[in-house]
């Protein structure tokens, strides 16, 4: 009895490690040498495509010791937390590793699932987009996105524009990864919310 109830937490334990490096492991995996990105910012100046917004949040992706991207979440005064697919932000990664363009897109739309089942045809039609937008990253390298209620997300690499995806559920699901409820990391959701007591407001305990 004492070696099934063993294995039981061995197993709990490796499923949850699983869950938590799932993004870092195939969304930002194959990597070259970390660089020096900003790192936290301190500033409330507003997101240039988004006028009057403040930093809500910050936080750092980790695996196993390794910098994946520094993440920055913008708002507009009065945002609510729990209800983020119905107002206005900017979700800002810099990257700390070389990672492909495919691998985002591909990562990215099975994160998406996390929040509901895609039907095949949607899935394909949303990989098709991500694919046509997302660049490879190199080290200090900024992918933006912005969600627009109501009308979609839009996205800038370095601050130039690459594209945008006309689909409202889209946005919803693809900022979802981060902020929604179901995403596979949740502390890194909640220092971007700025639902972390445990650090300052617009700050990550960053290791």
């Amino acid at each position: 009895m004492l070696s099934l109830v063993r294995w039981l937490f061995d197993a709990s334990v490796h499923a949850h490690l699983l869950r938590s490096c799932a993004l870092a492991l195939a969304l930002f995996a194959p990597v070259a040498a970390p660089a020096n990105p900003s790192g936290p910012t301190t500033v409330d100046a507003a997101h240039l495509q988004l006028p009057g917004s403040r930093l809500l949040g910050q936080a750092t992706l980790t695996y196993f010791g390794l910098r994946i991207y520094h993440a920055r979440l913008w708002t507009l005064p009065g945002f609510n937390p729990h209800k983020t697919g119905d107002q206005p932000l900017v979700l800002e990664l810099e990257y700390f590793r070389s990672i492909p363009g495919k691998s985002i897109a591909e990562r990215s739309l099975q994160e998406m699932r996390r929040a509901g089942e895609l039907s095949p045809e949607l899935g394909q039609r949303w990989l098709a987009d991500m694919q046509r937008l997302f660049p490879n990253v190199k080290p200090g390298d900024r992918i933006t996105g912005q969600h627009v209620p109501a009308q979609g997300a839009r996205f800038w690499h370095n601050g130039s524009p690459i594209g945008q995806v006309d689909d409202e559920l889209f946005s919803q699901r693809f900022f979802g990864i981060w902020l929604a409820p179901s995403t596979s990391e949740a502390d890194l959701r909640l220092q971007l919310l700025g639902l972390d007591r445990t650090a300052p407001r617009g700050f990550a305990s960053t290791p």
